[in-house]
């Protein structure tokens, strides 16, 4: 059982990582606690009273209070983040006491135990504002979309955002490759497909290649070509957790896992040849994204069909224009296929981007 006292909710979230303050007197109950913190990752501080320096009452990100104890911390000042926990599911009275104590929480275990984790998880991680998390999808095959959320990525990493891209298509030859690093350490998205509940948002950083300067999710060459959508969302929560910015490079073939992608993106790019078939063909997957995506956009790219231009596909669509995505020649020549799409900062493509993650994070409020 959890539930909520009504009162003034916590403050925002801060951006360093906290010890949880576990206050009881109770053995038993302390050994539920520490388990539920050692699966969250965090070294809690353990005390059986309101700690001799106020500080230590109030700089806790998160203050357990045993039910023991609700009394022993009535005097202390008031203050959000704290979490009245206890066992006895009849005992009514629990709520007359979190209010004594000022909780936010009341949480009875067992029940409560997955809860409580993930709250313990966000403060040990230092949670702070969530990423800026964008998706490409091609309207047609061949449309430049995996090129586009590469060239996102990097030049999202170069201009010192903590950056992380996603390879959501399983049968589009890995994104490692594209950054020419598949043979680079790190995990594939095989290894997350047992996946469940929550993901630490840092130990998925610190397990991925790091290519560019960011970090890449994608696919190995083994035979698994889908992840659960339950894995999909342990992930990506985990991903938009640590802030900076999200890419994801989205197949149009639309599955349960693509379709759980999508639920947790801020914003999706379609990118749309200048032709007329590709467009009646991006006008079937713009169909099919816009029932789950908030924002969706249309980036068009050229050269362009007798009688089109970037506004009349964005108007046969019925799509805000993001922009004109220029072909990059340089891309084109076999001899630059080791390099990164937008790793040198110069050229359209670049530019493009740059122009976009200017744009988008004014829209979202600024800086992540």
């Amino acid at each position: 059982m959890t539930g909520t006292v009504t009162h003034d909710p916590p403050p925002g979230p801060a951006d360093r990582p906290g010890r949880p303050l576990i206050i009881t007197e109770d053995a038993v109950l302390l050994d539920d606690l520490l388990r539920l913190c050692a699966a969250a990752g965090a070294t809690p501080e353990v005390r059986h009273d309101v700690p001799d320096s106020g500080d230590g009452w109030t700089a806790a990100p998160l203050v357990l209070v045993g039910d023991d104890a609700a009394r022993r911390v009535s005097g202390a000042a008031r203050r959000p983040g704290v979490v009245l926990v206890g066992r006895d599911q009849d005992d009514s009275d629990v709520w007359k006491r979190a209010v004594l104590i000022g909780a936010d929480h009341v949480l009875m275990l067992p029940d409560g135990e997955a809860w409580l984790v993930d709250r313990i998880a966000d403060v040990a991680e230092g949670t702070g504002r969530p990423a800026l998390t964008v998706g490409v999808i091609g309207g047609r095959g061949g449309a430049g979309a995996s090129t586009l959320a590469c060239a996102l990525a990097v030049t999202s990493a170069r201009e010192g955002l903590r950056t992380l891209l996603v390879d959501a298509d399983p049968l589009g030859g890995g994104l490692d490759v594209l950054l020419g690093g598949e043979s680079a350490d790190g995990l594939r998205w095989p290894a997350f497909a047992a996946s469940r509940g929550r993901v630490g948002g840092g130990a998925l950083e610190e397990s991925l290649p790091e290519l560019h300067s960011l970090r890449v999710l994608s696919w190995d060459r083994g035979d698994c070509v889908a992840v659960p959508p339950p894995a999909v969302r342990a992930v990506l929560a985990a991903a938009r957790r640590r802030g900076g910015t999200v890419v994801v490079d989205l197949p149009r073939r639309l599955d349960d896992g693509v379709a759980e992608a999508l639920a947790q993106l801020d914003l999706v790019l379609l990118v749309v040849p200048a032709e007329l078939r590709a467009v009646a063909a991006a006008g079937r997957v713009a169909s099919a994204v816009g029932m789950v995506v908030r924002d969706l956009r249309v980036a068009v790219r050229g050269p362009y069909a007798p009688g089109l231009d970037d506004h009349e596909v964005a108007r046969l669509l019925g799509l805000p224009l993001a922009g004109q995505l220029p072909v990059e020649p340089v891309l084109l020549r076999p001899q630059a296929s080791a390099k990164a799409p937008g790793a040198t900062g110069r050229g359209p493509l670049a530019r493009f981007c740059a122009h976009f993650w200017e744009r988008v994070l004014v829209e979202s409020g600024g800086t992540r």
